[in-house]
């Protein structure tokens, strides 16, 4: 069988731009890796897309942020231009666990909302058990 999770977030563009703005380059390192800050080429929509589809995933993989680091969930561009997920670290051990082997995601944004969804897919936790045996009904 296999199992699906989702994940949805959305993000105050000008919000975002201002909690950037506040902290800066720290902010930035803290957040997106070097590649996700290239390929958003300085643009906070961009940049605030990115930012949901990292809480996105956490939710996937219900941890939050927090369990799992801003850099552990990357969003990356493949050849033609369509977001994809990379996760590292502890997202990809909580993954793993959950027997996630698939994952999509789709970004959004206008000039004031950013959003994010995202969806994991695979078998399921492995079980080392056999399943229990029904009781005969009497």
């Amino acid at each position: 069988m296999t199992v699906f999770r989702m994940g949805f977030d959305l993000v105050e563009v000008e919000r975002f731009g201002r909690l950037l703005a506040r902290h800066g380059p720290r902010a930035l390192a803290r957040l997106f890796t070097p590649r996700e800050r290239a390929d958003a080429r300085g643009r906070v929509e961009r940049l605030a897309a990115r930012f949901a589809a990292k809480e996105a995933t956490a939710k996937a993989l219900g941890t939050g942020i927090g369990p799992v680091g801003w850099h552990e969930i990357e969003v990356r561009l493949d050849a033609q231009g369509a977001p994809v997920l990379h996760l590292h670290g502890r997202a990809a051990q909580r993954a793993r666990a959950l027997g996630l082997v698939g994952w999509s995601v789709s970004l959004t944004h206008t000039d004031r909302c950013a959003g994010a969804v995202v969806l994991a897919w695979g078998p399921g936790p492995a079980t080392d058990s056999a399943p229990a045996a029904s009781e005969p009904s009497s």
